[in-house]
């Protein structure tokens, strides 16, 4: 036996424990007392105060054990502290037990190539036993407890020798190992691997086995109880002309040369199925394009696998799949093998199929005529007919189907559609393609509306019309375009040239499709130009002459002349005069000329200023002052500021220029018929031809007046006449009376009688005017009584004429 010292230092009290027990020892630890010289160990029965054994030890040990005890027996273990007089100092005591006593190997065999199962008597008093195993050469050593035997040393290596013992255990420890003995592990069993070449074959193959002599292997077949065995001395051994898809199990080991067999080793292997029958493909789009692949069940199979030649794959446990993803517009070939344990069966005759159509793109939309549009697109490979679906943005959905490549369909203006197109063929519909988005032109708007607001303004009012954000009114002429853009339906075309004919449109355009230019357009003519007049002239007293320029000779005119009072004269004209009469005389008037035409009125020509000749004064008199001097007076006339009076004759003129309204013209010859004449000139010049009656000019004074005593008181009076044909009358004035006589027309004479002697008398002769009026201004004659001839006959007509005459009777 052996036991461990340990040394501690020393203490006041002693203190002890059980460090380990066997069958029949224990070892006890215990702590240093101070000033001891030795240690005594005793162990006695539980219970009994006598010790059955006991053990010394020096200063310096403080563990040591006691032998000789029973095994399985409750001690008491006591711990002396001795002095140098073998004194006991201190003690101390524990209880404890020892282990059970050491079994006996009854057998050891190995029936597993890592494991060797050991047979033992069983002791009293254990609880559990403890199996040890280890190699001769010390490389392995391994104890695993076991409840109770046999037990079974695991993780041994195969056909390997090994020294075996066991031992007893129980609360207080275990028990010595019990006596050896020498047992090998059986070979290894070889490990298969199975595959099936065929579905009618399983070939079973395995690494060799060391110190192997044969092999034998089992076959059995699932769900049968017969069983076929083989040996052979080969890896690898092949069954044939077995069932397909079907389980089969194979047991084998190795047989070493002490002819015991190894391990056994079993695993089942099942042959691959046969290949799978009845193929049947569909295209479907649910939940995305695939070829439903379908087929009947294969035995054994415990997967499928469907195999298409442009690489998709699916597998499944039942007897369909979908390949995914599908493409459009191609051929294809699916192929399928049933798969399990053994391997892939013999792939099925391809299957052809030809999947849908692709859409069909580029799509685009033409419309020729308006309202008639066409949908197209181009062909694609595979499709046997095409269906478009087309929706406007009201709601409502058409379709059409079409062999062709393209589809026709009415489409309103304003509008907007949206279009898809479908190729079709047995697979199915194609995949959705491009939306295409088609806006109609918008609509050409209706009852429009073309009014002048002003003489260069149109304004164009329409009702709104579907599909347009904007609208283009456009005016047009042969020299240049006019435009207006608005988002309202109603425009101004401003800035027009006059007197032209303008094409006018309303041409409505949106975002997408552009303008509609079919758009009839209407004839809208604007007003006539402003006329121009060139010149306003007084034809007479009342009328005015209006002459003025304009390039539209279809147009009227009308001329308007405005007076300072608001009056207005007015006169009508397709030509370029007019000639506006019942003018007042002496007015001031602004003339405006205006051109009409049915596209309405000009602007008002500029306004020419006009001032009427002045009136005439509606009295004028001529009266004669003197023989060579008339007065001429008239009355005021409107307008005028200055006058020309005028008398004409052969024998000459005379002419007075005043700003009164009357003057004094000389030079005038008696005797002489006149024309009179005056002109009234306004402020600014304009002047009024006045023609008045002629006027005669008083016969002239007679000359060479002589008078000649008569017979009776009588005078005769005698003179020279200018004309044979006037007419004369003599006044002789007297101081209370006056004598008057008048001869015969043609005569130079006349008797004046009554005359008073002594009398001073004044003699006038004057000549008659037609009306028998006096000439009023020749000279009266006064004559002194010695002046007073004899009347002699014609040759006293040289006496001298004197101014007064005083009359000496002679009785």
């Amino acid at each position: 036996d052996k036991f461990l010292v340990f040394f501690f230092f020393s203490g006041s009290t002693i203190s002890v424990s059980i460090f380990t027990v066997t069958s029949k020892s224990a070892v006890l630890r215990w702590s240093r007392y101070e000033g001891a010289l030795s240690y005594r160990v005793t162990a006695s029965l539980r219970n009994s105060p006598v010790p059955v054994v006991f053990a010394s030890f020096g200063q310096n040990t403080i563990m040591g054990s006691v032998n000789s005890l029973n095994p399985n027996t409750a001690y008491t273990f006591r711990v002396e502290a001795l002095g140098s007089l073998m004194n006991m100092l201190a003690d101390t005591s524990v209880d404890g037990s020892t282990a059970p006593d050491v079994p006996t190997i009854e057998m050891a065999s190995s029936k597993q190539s890592r494991s060797i199962t050991v047979e033992f008597t069983q002791v009293s008093g254990a609880t559990s036993y403890i199996l040890r195993a280890e190699t001769n050469d010390g490389s392995f050593f391994s104890e695993i407890p076991v409840p109770t035997s046999p037990g079974t040393v695991t993780n041994l290596q195969p056909y390997t020798d090994y020294t075996l013992s066991v031992m007893s255990v129980n609360s207080a420890g275990r028990s010595q190992p019990s006596i050896s003995v020498e047992a090998k592990t059986v070979l290894p069993a070889p490990q298969f691997n199975t595959s099936s070449p065929s579905n009618s074959s399983i070939l079973v193959k395995w690494e060799p086995v060391n110190h192997v002599v044969l092999y034998s292997l089992s076959i059995t077949k699932d769900g049968s109880y017969s069983q076929s065995r083989f040996n052979t001395t080969d890896i690898q051994f092949l069954f044939q002309d077995l069932e397909a898809g079907t389980l089969y199990c194979f047991k084998g080991n190795a047989w070493s040369p002490e002819n015991i067999p190894g391990d056994d080793f079993t695993i089942c292997q099942i042959t691959r199925s046969p290949t799978p029958q009845s193929i049947a493909l569909v295209v479907t789009s649910t939940p995305e394009a695939g070829i439903v692949v379908s087929w009947d069940p294969a035995q054994g199979a415990e997967q499928y696998v469907a195999l298409s030649l442009t690489g998709q794959n699916c597998s499944s446990s039942s007897n369909s799949c979908i390949l995914i993803p599908l493409s459009c517009g191609e051929t294809n070939s699916v192929t399928v093998i049933a798969v399990n344990k053994g391997g892939n069966s013999v792939p099925s005759y391809p299957v052809q199929i030809i999947s849908f159509p692709c859409p069909p793109q580029p799509i685009w939309v033409e419309e020729v005529v308006a309202g008639n549009c066409s949908v197209k697109w181009s062909s694609v490979p595979h499709a046997e007919y095409y269906t478009a679906f087309i929706k406007s943005d009201d709601g409502i959905e058409g379709t059409c189907n079409s062999t062709e490549p393209r589809c026709q369909f009415h489409c309103s203006c304003g509008y907007s559609y949206i279009m898809s197109v479908f190729a079709h063929n047995q697979a199915g519909p194609s995949p959705p393609g491009p939306l295409v988005n088609h806006t109609t032109l918008p609509c050409c708007p209706e009852l429009t509306m073309v009014s002048a607001v002003s003489w260069e303004t149109l304004m164009i009012q329409w009702s709104p019309v579907r599909g347009a954000d904007l609208y283009e009114t456009r005016a047009v002429d042969a020299t240049e375009t006019v435009l207006c853009n608005d988002t309202a339906p109603r425009c101004a075309l401003s800035d027009l040239t006059c007197n032209s004919r303008y094409s006018v449109v309303v041409i409505p355009c949106n975002d997408v499709s552009g303008c509609n230019l079919t758009c009839s357009s209407q004839m809208h003519e604007t007003a006539p130009c402003m006329p121009e007049i060139i010149g306003v002239s007084q034809s007479n007293l009342s009328s005015v002459l209006v002459n003025w320029t304009s390039a539209n000779t279809a147009a009227n005119y009308t001329v308007t002349v405005i007076g300072t009072v608001g009056k207005r004269h007015v006169c009508h004209s397709n030509g370029t005069s007019c000639q506006v009469p019942d003018l007042p005389c002496g007015s001031v008037y602004e003339v405006s000329a205006i051109a009409s035409s049915s596209a309405g009125e000009s602007m008002p020509s500029y306004t020419i200023p006009l001032e009427t000749a002045p009136c005439c004064p509606d009295n004028l008199t001529v009266s004669q002052v003197t023989q060579a001097m008339t007065n001429v007076t008239w009355s005021d006339a409107i307008g005028a500021q200055t006058f020309i009076a005028s008398l004409s004759s052969p024998r000459g003129n005379a002419q007075c220029h005043t700003m009164e309204t009357g003057c004094v013209m000389g030079c005038i010859t008696c005797g002489t018929n006149y024309t009179v004449s005056l002109e009234a000139i306004s402020r600014t010049g304009h002047k009024a031809e006045c023609t008045y009656h002629g006027f005669s000019a008083s016969e002239c004074c007679p000359s060479g007046i002589r008078l000649f005593r008569g017979t009776n008181n009588t005078l005769r009076v005698r003179w020279r006449s200018s004309s044979a044909l006037t007419n004369y009358t003599a006044e002789v004035t007297g101081s209370d009376s006056t004598h008057v006589c008048s001869p015969e027309p043609g005569s130079s004479t006349c008797d004046v009688s009554e005359i008073v002697c002594g009398q001073v008398y004044s003699v006038v002769v004057a000549p008659l005017n037609r009306d028998g009026a006096k000439v009023p201004f020749c000279n009266s004659r006064m004559y002194s009584g010695n002046e007073v001839l004899k009347d002699r006959g014609p040759r006293n007509d040289l006496d001298t004429l004197k101014k007064y005459i005083y009359i000496h009777c002679i009785r």
